[in-house]
């Protein structure tokens, strides 16, 4: 099928054009024209002057639309994360799972394979954030479940995932480099978070190859004078890119636009959204403005992915352009799929969110209506 979606601000994820038209087949990006230049052969879709870009792309969120995936792993879990995501712009999503029994990641693993086999769309993969933590720098994690693991846990963790784990924050002090390694073997990302790494185990653990960092300031060591620990390092190398929550809670704006400053575009958006839980392991009461466990620690915010770009335009005033690729560009540099997601240009699938200059979503278009492969 052969469409052309025009009459709109169309950013690409380079440019931002006025009247232009995005000529699509089969749910991928052909070519990015002049609206008055569209050939005939195509069907036409009016996007009523509003903005058209590039879909967003959460990599960390544990649960919505009524559904904690991360304490209650489940199909429809998943779909309630899926259906959270879209309406805040996003297409596609890492479902992540806090530190917790090994029962509870076999199990998201299972409803994650379920998903995959079922044909549903925008699951990226799970996100494994812990066990293998600092205890030190849990924040909201269970300390119970946090240990160090072994090759052989690993090993089993990964044959049984079959490629759905595609990314594991840990803390690099705590995890042999033969762990790291194996994982990195296997398709998956690691992110250094939770963690309690000096500048040295931190820039050393970068060196060796992890490349990502979870949750800039959020659990993790300080930039201090005497010692800059894991945040310093984030910012000191050039490979590293590292999420961040712009709510204005788990960060401050103003920390925000320095560290904007320093890592360009090695920073990226996550929401690390979570959903209400009465009772179980995690507890999650849901405030104003945020999430908080039972014993009062922060522990999510209420962010949607577009609702973080906003706030990157107006609170922290990064540009529209630059706020929308650190929610799509960036993020599929992360896992890797930069030529897949995160721009609509030619041969990228035509994953496309229109909202308006209130940012709010007035739909989202997903281009290519099959599973996502996942990383194996």
């Amino acid at each position: 099928m052969k469409t052309a979606y025009h009459h709109c601000t169309l950013f690409t994820g380079d440019t931002q054009l006025k009247e232009a038209a995005l000529l699509t087949q089969d749910g991928i990006v052909e070519q990015v024209i002049s609206d008055k230049q569209i050939p005939s052969g195509y069907e036409l879709r009016d996007l009523g002057g509003l903005m058209a870009a590039p879909a967003l792309i959460d990599l960390q969120i544990y649960g919505g639309a009524g559904k904690l995936f991360s304490l209650y792993p489940s199909v429809e879990a998943l779909e309630g994360i899926r259906r959270f995501c879209q309406a805040g712009g996003a297409s596609h999503f890492q479902a992540t799972v806090a530190t917790n029994s090994l029962q509870i990641m076999h199990a998201a693993i299972d409803a994650a394979k379920s998903y995959r086999a079922q044909g549903l769309p925008g699951l990226i993969g799970l996100h494994l954030e812990g066990p293998y933590i600092n205890p030190l720098k849990r924040g909201a994690h269970l300390e119970r479940y946090i240990h160090v693991p072994t090759v052989e846990e690993v090993d089993q963790l990964l044959e049984r995932a079959e490629g759905v784990v595609t990314m594991m924050t840990l803390a690099p002090e705590r995890c042999p480099p033969s762990v790291i390694s194996k994982l990195q073997d296997h398709g998956v990302v690691v992110s250094a978070g939770h963690s309690m790494a000096s500048f040295r185990q931190a820039m050393d653990a970068f060196d060796k190859g992890v490349l990502a960092a979870t949750h800039l300031f959020n659990a993790m060591s300080p930039l201090q004078g005497r010692e800059p620990g894991l945040v310093g390092a984030i910012l000191d190398h050039p490979g590293v890119r590292c999420s961040v929550v712009a709510d204005g809670i788990h960060v401050d704006f103003n920390s925000i636009r320095i560290c904007k400053k320093i890592m360009g575009e090695r920073l990226w958006l996550i929401t690390d959204a979570v959903e209400e839980n009465p009772k179980g392991d995690y507890v999650y009461i849901r405030t104003s403005d945020r999430y908080v466990t039972g014993e009062g620690i922060l522990a999510g915010s209420l962010l949607t992915m577009m609702s973080a770009v906003k706030n990157c335009v107006t609170e922290i005033g990064i540009s529209l352009e630059e706020s929308l690729r650190m929610a799509s560009t960036y993020p599929a540099r992360v896992i890797h799929r930069e030529k897949e997601f995160g721009k609509l240009l030619p041969g990228c699938r035509a994953d496309i969110v229109v909202f308006d200059g209130e940012y709010q979503v007035r739909e989202l278009i997903t281009g290519k209506d099959q599973k996502t492969p996942f990383r194996g």
